[in-house]
């Protein structure tokens, strides 16, 4: 999962594979039952797909990842027709179901992508400097290679919280004009050679550097964004919605999302009554953590958090993506041009 409050084994997936967080809690939230169609919008292991089957519903499951959905096959087959698997951005889960009981979304890396060096997401282990989700388009190389310094400073400064980003990215532009970063730990060591390591330092240097590429070459935060407004098309009157984050910055996108959704007014009583709007989701409790057990048996699940909402019968709204306070960062390019765009 997306690192992030300083805790290293957040920023690789943590030893705990193929376990899922808060998952009574997630089921809580969905409650499922025999008949219903519940959307596993980051299907991963199939953790919670798993234990929703188990109550008789059936599951869309949808990944971007072909590893997953490969491997998902097998549960498929024995699923008795109440599983489908699509291979596929969660964004776009409004386009496999029409009407769903409900939308469970887990953000962030899973642990098998992590374990995998070939895939380049961890700087743990040596592998070639991808972190492709859905092993196509623009890889972390790609970007590290040939992003200005400025976007690079604003990718590291926003998506990964680092606080040396801009000594990072004239690091980087300087060491690549020799040669260029094509491996997941020499861009490990050139970042911690640069910065040091105190002893008292919990987590890698390069661990918010790692965290920024990946969300940037996989677009998590604007892929989360579309996936909610997707969610609210595809749900059913009294639908429910739960979404696991794992980083503030996740997580205020949904906290956002569902507060705005909630609010049936334009945010001002003074506006006339011709603006006013219905409230598409009614929110379900506050923000939910995993106690103590959970913690100590999957320390991955530390940064966890559990947001849920109920569908109203109010038409969805347009999707407006101001509503997140995003940035605009450098859009993706392609390796070998000299400019990067905008978003």
């Amino acid at each position: 999962m997306m690192a992030g409050d300083g805790d290293d084994i957040n920023a690789v997936g943590g030893p705990a594979r193929h376990i899922p967080v808060l998952l009574g809690e997630v089921l809580e939230a969905l409650s499922p039952v025999a008949g219903d169609v519940i959307v596993d919008g980051t299907f991963g292991a199939g953790g919670y797909t798993k234990a929703i089957l188990a109550t008789g519903a059936s599951v869309v499951a949808i990944d971007r990842d072909p590893d997953a959905i490969a491997a998902g096959r097998a549960l498929e087959a024995q699923s008795a027709g109440r599983l489908t698997l699509v291979q596929a951005p969660f964004s776009t889960l409004d386009e496999h179901v029409e009407r769903a009981d409900g939308v469970v979304l887990d953000i962030g890396i899973s642990s098998m992508q992590i374990d995998q060096p070939e895939r380049g997401f961890s700087f743990r282990a040596d592998g070639p400097l991808d972190m492709r989700m859905a092993q196509a388009g623009l890889s972390a190389a790609d970007v590290v290679n040939s992003f200005k310094m400025g976007d690079l400073a604003r990718i590291f400064g926003f998506l990964g919280e680092e606080r040396h980003a801009g000594r990072i990215a004239r690091m980087i532009e300087s060491r690549r004009e020799k040669r260029p970063f094509e491996r997941t730990l020499d861009l490990a060591d050139a970042i911690e050679t640069h910065i040091g390591r105190a002893p008292k330092d919990k987590i890698h240097p390069a661990t918010r550097v790692f965290q920024a590429l990946r969300i940037f070459v996989n677009d998590e935060l604007g892929e989360l964004a579309k996936a909610l407004f997707a969610a609210e098309r595809a749900l059913k009157p009294g639908g429910r919605l739960a979404v696991v984050t794992f980083h503030s910055l996740e997580d205020r996108i949904v906290k956002r999302f569902i507060a705005d959704r909630a609010d049936a007014m334009t945010g001002s009583r003074h506006l006339p009554e011709a603006q006013a709007r219905t409230a598409t989701f009614r929110k379900a409790g506050g923000g939910v953590t995993p106690g103590d057990a959970e913690i100590s048996a999957n320390p991955r699940s530390r940064s966890a958090r559990l947001r849920a909402a109920i569908r109203t019968d109010a038409p969805a709204r347009a999707g407006d993506f101001s509503i997140f306070g995003l940035p605009k960062l450098p859009g993706p390019k392609r390796p070998g041009t000299d400019r990067s765009g905008e978003r």
